[in-house]
């Protein structure tokens, strides 16, 4: 087994030896890829059931916009394709978050109202901190359309105008 700093929270135990613990919570803060002004930031946390999601982002245009976390923390490129496609460690269909089956990624859409500015909460059981199917280190983005649950692989969102990595919070 493979075991890798970044996924892991170290805690003092009182011998004073540093011991692994699950991380508990996460956050991915939205910066805008290149031409857009989008920022935000999403947050993780282990809730009864899964993983709860809360994301606050701003500077959309009005309207439905796809929301997926993506393979690789890298938001280098200017137009956020250096994060890769849907996270998608099962190798599932891309789907709607209620699907049977679909990408751990897929969070479906965030709606914007018309000053611009989306919120969302939810719980989704499919997400991890841990294990292979860990979304620590992975990136955060936020489309420029909506996601139509259809189109393979991706949902036909469109491009990347936010970019985020999800990285371990403090309790």
């Amino acid at each position: 087994m493979r075991l890798s700093a970044p996924f892991l929270v170290f805690t003092v135990a009182s011998a004073g030896i540093l011991v692994a613990a699950p991380a508990g919570r996460a956050v991915a803060v939205l910066h805008p890829t290149a031409r857009n002004s989008v920022e935000g930031q999403v947050t993780f946390s282990t809730a009864a059931g899964g993983v709860k999601v809360n994301a606050h982002i701003t500077g959309l245009k009005p309207g439905m916009h796809g929301l997926h976390i993506h393979e690789f923390g890298d938001c280098t490129a200017p137009d956020g394709t250096s994060a890769g496609g849907h996270f998608n460690p099962t190798a599932d269909p891309h789907g709607a978050p209620t699907d049977a089956k679909r990408h751990a990624g897929d969070m479906g859409n965030i709606e914007a109202n018309a000053e611009g500015v989306a919120d969302l909460e939810y719980i989704d059981a499919r997400l991890s901190f841990e294990g292979e199917g860990s979304i620590l280190g992975r990136g955060v983005i936020v489309h420029a359309g909506v996601d139509d649950f259809k189109t393979q692989p991706t949902g036909g969102a469109g491009g990347r105008v936010a970019c985020g990595v999800i990285g371990l919070a403090k309790e």
